[in-house]
């Protein structure tokens, strides 16, 4: 590892306020449906993504997979997600957080094409963990305005 290099990113977040800096660090990020699971007797919900490394931009164009996991989480319910084609690549644009009726959280994330997961919390406790090293790509992603 070089000197100027970074650590790998580990963000943990518990309200709304913290779910807006994942959602920035996750957006563009790229998930197969087969590396999403809800553990629901656990009530954790996981992506394992490849994250586009917006903060090191400037440098080099890179991704690295990190670790989405949310805790405390009673439902999870899709939109537009054929479940069934378990090697189908989303493009995540947000995670968007609202309080709802009975003290619980509606979590939604959004991806391209229109498809939404959405989580029902107990309460806000996330965490995005990068794993293992990042590798270099040549594209950047770019949104329609």
């Amino acid at each position: 590892m070089s000197s100027y290099e970074k650590k790998n990113l580990k963000l943990i977040g518990t309200n709304q306020e913290d779910l807006k800096v994942i959602s920035a660090y996750s957006q563009d990020s790229i998930v197969i449906i087969k590396d999403i699971v809800f553990l629901k007797k656990n009530k954790i919900f996981l992506m394992i993504v490849n994250r586009f490394m917006w903060e090191d931009r400037l440098k080099q164009n890179k991704r690295i997979k990190s670790a989405i996991k949310f805790e405390g989480i009673l439902k999870v319910k899709s939109k537009k997600i054929n479940q069934k084609n378990r090697n189908k690549r989303l493009e995540c644009l947000a995670i968007e957080c609202n309080e709802i009726l009975g003290k619980n959280y509606e979590i939604n994330f959004f991806f391209s094409g229109g498809a939404i997961i959405t989580l029902i919390s107990e309460f806000i406790e996330v965490s995005l963990n990068d794993l293992g090293s990042s590798w270099s790509v040549k594209h950047i992603p770019m949104h329609k305005i």
